[in-house]
C-alpha cells in the first residue's frame, strides 16, 4: 500500500490508476471493463463530495439534516445512504460479496437522485465475475484519490477523460465511437466560441463536446450558467457514461428520457441551439427504411437524405435544430463534400441558402476508430449580420464567400500511430478563421489566402466547380501536386487499374493458348 501510494505522488494519478486497473481487468473486455472502472470512480468522487457537505453541516451545528436529501441536493451534492457511501464499501472490499454491494450501492444511488436517471451502471460488478481480490486490489488504488483536494484542478474529471481516451484507444476500429479525441473537440469549441445560449449534440457520445464547452467559457471567464445543454445518444451504455461524465463535473444537461435514435425518435424536436457540436457516425447505412421519414419536417425546403448514408440526415437534422443566429461545428467523411444525386441537391441548396461559412480537411489518423480524413463543417444561419456578444465576429464583409482550409500538414504524433493537434495548431487555425469573420475591417488583423492552407471562395466559384466543397478544388497548391483533384485522380487510377487486370487476363489467356498448342493443357 505505501509503495503504491508513492506511485502516485510520483507520477500523475490518472497514468498509475490506469496501469493499476489495466493490470486487473483480466479477460474482461474493455468495452465493459469501462464500466467498472467508470463506475467507481464516480462512486469515490460521489462519496468524497457528501463526506465533504456531510462534515460542512455538522460544522454548522445542523446533525438533524444529516440523512436528509433535500440538504445534499440543493448543494449539487448526491446525497448517499449509508450503504453507498465509499467508506461503507472499502471496508468490506475483500468480501466475497463485494461486486453485489458495489451493484446495489450504484442503483440506490440512481434511485435517491433524479440527477442521475440512467446514469450508473448497472449489474456490471455481479454480472461479470471479477475477481474478488483483483476487485479489492483496485478499489484500494482508488482510494488513495483525494477527488475534493483541489476543487480547481478537477481531479476527477481529468481522470474520467483520460480514462475514456485510453479505452476508446483499446477498444480501437469500430469499437470506440463513444468518445472524440480532445483536440479535435477543443478545435471546434474554439472555432464557433459557446459563450452563451444553447448548446446540442445530436450523437453525444460520452459528452466529451458539453464539456469542453464548459471549459472554453471558464478559459475565456464566461459565465457556464449562462449555458444551457442538449444532447442525445443512441447506445445506452454510452448514454451512461455521458450522463455520468456530465455528473461528476457539476454540469446539468438535457440528454433526453431514454438513449434513443436521434432520427426515428427524436428527444428535443423543437430545440432551437445556439451552437451546435457534434461528430456523428461516418457513412451510416440503412438508417431509415425506404419509406420512413420521407415528410420529416426536419427535411423541409430540402430533398429527402438518401437511405444508403447518414451524413445529409445528420447535416439537416443539425440546420433544423439552429436558431436563427446559431452556429454549427460538425465532423463528416470526406465523400460528403462531392456526392452526387439526393445528396448534391442538398449540398447546393445549402450552399444558395449561404448558410456553409468553412470546410477544413483534417489530418489522417486523428481517431482512434478509423484512419481517414476527415472533414469540419462550419455551418452559420447568420453569416450576413452582426451578434450581440461582443466575442462574435462582424460576418458582413465576407456574406456570400466560404473559407476552405486544408490542416493535413499539422497535427503531432500521439500514442505511436495516431495524431493530435497542438496548442499551436489549433491557434493557428482558429486565429486564421477569426480574421477572416473580421475580413476586411481596418481595425483586424488582416486576413490572406495562403498556398497549400487556406482559401476565400466567393459563391462564383463554387458555383463554377458545381457546388464541390472539395477543399483541394479551391486552395493554391504550390509545393505538392495537390491541385490535381482528388475524386477524378481516383477515377483515372480505377480506369487505368482495370485496364492493367484486363492486359493481364489476356496474356494469361495468351500463354494458356500457347501451351495447350503444344500439347500441355494447364487447367486452373
Amino acid at each position: 500500500m505505501a509503495k503504491q501510494k508513492k506511485e502516485l505522488k510520483e507520477k500523475a494519478i490518472e497514468v498509475t490508476l490506469w496501469e493499476a486497473a489495466n493490470k486487473l481487468r483480466g479477460s474482461v473486455e474493455p468495452a465493459e471493463y469501462k464500466h467498472v472502472v467508470l463506475g467507481l470512480i464516480f462512486l469515490k468522487f460521489a462519496s468524497d463530495k457528501f463526506e465533504e457537505h456531510r462534515a460542512k453541516l455538522i460544522a454548522e451545528g445542523k446533525e438533524k439534516y444529516l440523512e436528509m436529501a433535500e440538504f445534499y441536493n440543493m448543494n449539487n451534492v448526491f446525497f448517499l445512504e449509508e450503504t453507498s457511501r465509499w467508506s461503507y464499501l472499502i471496508k468490506r472490499a475483500k468480501q466475497d460479496d463485494i461486486a453485489l454491494l458495489i451493484d446495489t450501492a450504484l442503483h440506490t444511488i440512481e434511485k435517491n437522485n433524479k440527477a442521475l436517471k440512467g446514469a450508473l451502471p448497472d449489474n456490471y460488478f455481479s454480472r461479470l465475475g471479477l475477481d474478488v481480490t483483483k476487485l479489492a486490489s483496485l478499489l484500494d488504488t482508488i482510494n488513495d484519490i483525494d477527488t475534493t483536494k483541489d476543487p480547481k484542478q478537477d481531479v476527477v474529471g481529468k481522470v474520467y477523460e483520460y480514462f475514456l481516451s485510453k479505452f476508446a484507444l483499446a477498444e480501437g476500429k469500430g469499437k470506440g465511437e463513444f468518445y472524440t479525441p480532445k483536440s479535435i473537440v477543443n478545435l471546434i469549441a474554439e472555432m464557433i466560441e459557446p459563450y452563451k445560449g444553447i448548446i446540442y449534440d445530436p450523437a453525444c457520445g460520452s459528452g466529451g463536446m458539453f464539456v469542453q464547452s464548459i471549459k472554453f467559457i471558464e478559459a475565456h471567464h464566461g459565465n457556464k450558467k449562462e449555458i444551457s445543454i442538449y444532447g442525445q445518444e443512441y447506445t445506452n451504455t454510452t448514454y451512461k457514461l455521458a450522463k455520468m461524465n456530465l455528473a461528476i463535473r457539476g454540469i446539468s444537461g438535457n440528454l433526453g428520457e431514454k438513449a434513443a435514435d436521434t432520427f426515428a425518435d427524436d428527444q428535443h424536436k423543437d430545440l432551437k441551439a445556439d451552437y451546435i457540436m457534434a461528430n456523428p457516425p461516418f457513412n451510416q447505412k440503412d438508417w431509415r427504411a425506404e419509406n420512413e421519414l420521407k415528410d420529416d419536417p426536419r427535411w423541409r425546403g430540402y430533398d429527402v437524405p438518401p437511405k444508403s448514408n447518414a451524413n445529409y440526415g445528420w447535416i439537416l437534422n443539425m440546420v433544423s435544430k439552429l436558431s436563427d443566429n446559431g452556429i454549427a461545428g460538425f465532423i463528416l467523411a470526406n465523400g460528403a463534400l462531392s456526392g452526387g444525386g439526393e445528396e448534391y441537391k442538398i449540398r447546393r441548396k445549402l450552399i444558395e441558402n449561404n448558410l456553409v461559412e468553412a470546410i477544413l480537411v483534417l489530418p489522417r489518423n486523428l481517431f482512434y476508430t478509423t484512419d481517414i480524413s476527415v472533414t469540419l463543417w462550419i455551418l452559420n444561419k447568420n453569416k450576413k449580420g452582426e451578434f450581440n456578444s461582443p466575442q462574435r465576429r462582424n460576418y458582413r464583409n465576407r456574406e456570400k464567400e466560404i473559407l476552405f482550409m486544408d490542416l493535413r500538414q499539422l497535427g503531432e504524433p500521439f500514442e505511436k500511430k495516431f495524431t493530435q493537434f497542438s496548442n499551436d495548431d489549433i491557434k493557428k487555425v482558429t486565429s486564421t478563421y477569426h480574421q477572416w469573420q473580421c475580413k476586411g475591417e481596418s481595425h483586424s488583423p488582416q486576413y490572406e489566402n495562403i498556398p497549400e492552407f487556406c482559401y476565400s471562395a466567393k459563391l462564383e466559384e463554387v458555383v463554377k466547380k458545381d457546388f464541390s466543397l472539395v477543399p483541394s478544388k479551391y486552395i493554391e497548391f504550390v509545393n505538392r501536386d495537390e491541385n490535381i483533384d482528388f475524386d477524378e485522380k481516383m477515377q483515372t487510377l480505377k480506369t487505368e487499374f482495370a485496364d492493367l487486370l484486363k492486359a493481364e487476363a489476356a496474356s494469361k489467356n495468351d500463354l494458356l493458348t500457347v501451351f495447350k498448342e503444344l500439347g500441355y493443357e494447364i487447367k486452373l
